[in-house]
């Protein structure tokens, strides 16, 4: 009797040992798929507000009553001031006016950023109709990444995917432009910038905004001291695209992993 029972208790541990092990083995590649899912519902989103963004202003569409005035505000300049969820074609061109002038306010500021002023968005995206503060979607084919970018790099953005960093110039290119993003790398249950370190020189990284798809190639990857920013200094006639995540120096903390691609 007491020897039955010994071995009923070793199989339950035994049991338990094997559940266990099973669920630390299978958890990893589930929850990465349950996470690129979540991305490629996000970007998939977000290319259909772009293709069923209404043609004429939203002023136009109150007035013929074509949308519900109820939770919808405008201001005396015809501009939204509420988040109600509808994209017309007048948020766009305000949203990319604002990006270009947004983007030029910073040219003669860098070098003065520090870490928390990269958190705040840029552009309060609520105001052009896009309450999830979502700007476009960032890919790399060769590592297999396809990321929603959100404006700001806080806790918040950087849990959903990868983030914007405010003081840098927002995603849409250009003459004397570089953009940072950045991503977490170990985010339990996502798969961020984790395989970042799997581009090499020549990749194609592809950023798409609101207005097409710019294409980039990575030119250089570096390993710096967080504290050192220079690599998201805009270069004068250059359009950069800068992608930042963490790296362990070994030591018990982090240095930063440093992406740079240059548009083609």
């Amino acid at each position: 009797m007491v020897i039955s029972l010994w071995k009923k208790i070793v199989f339950a541990i035994a049991t338990v040992m094997l559940i266990t092990g099973l669920v630390f083995l299978l958890f990893p590649p589930i929850s990465n798929w349950i996470g690129q899912n979540i991305a490629n519902s996000e970007t998939e989103k977000f290319d259909n507000s772009v293709a069923n963004a209404k043609n004429g202003s939203y002023v136009d569409a109150l007035k013929n009553k074509d949308i519900d005035k109820d939770g919808y505000s405008i201001n005396e300049n015809g501009e939204r001031t509420s988040d109600f969820p509808v994209l017309f074609k007048d948020d766009l061109d305000r949203l990319y006016k604002d990006s270009v002038a947004y983007n030029k306010s910073i040219i003669n500021n860098q070098g003065t950023v520090t870490t928390s002023d990269y958190s705040t968005p840029a552009l309060n995206m609520s105001s052009y109709g896009v309450p999830s503060g979502l700007y476009g979607y960032l890919s790399a084919p060769t590592i297999g990444m396809k990321l929603p970018i959100y404006l700001g790099a806080n806790a918040s953005s950087m849990s959903y995917g990868a983030a914007h960093l405010t003081n840098t110039s927002l995603p849409i290119g250009g003459e004397s432009t570089n953009c940072a993003i950045a991503g977490h790398t170990g985010y339990i249950g996502r798969i961020f910038f984790d395989n970042l370190r799997g581009l090499a020189i020549g990749d194609k990284v592809i950023l798409t905004n609101y207005w097409g798809s710019l294409n980039y190639c990575v030119t250089k990857t570096k390993v710096v001291k967080k504290n050192q920013t220079e690599d998201i200094y805009i270069e004068e006639e250059k359009d950069l695209l800068t992608l930042v995540t963490c790296i362990s120096n070994n030591s018990g903390g982090f240095d930063r992993f440093i992406v740079i691609c240059e548009r083609v």
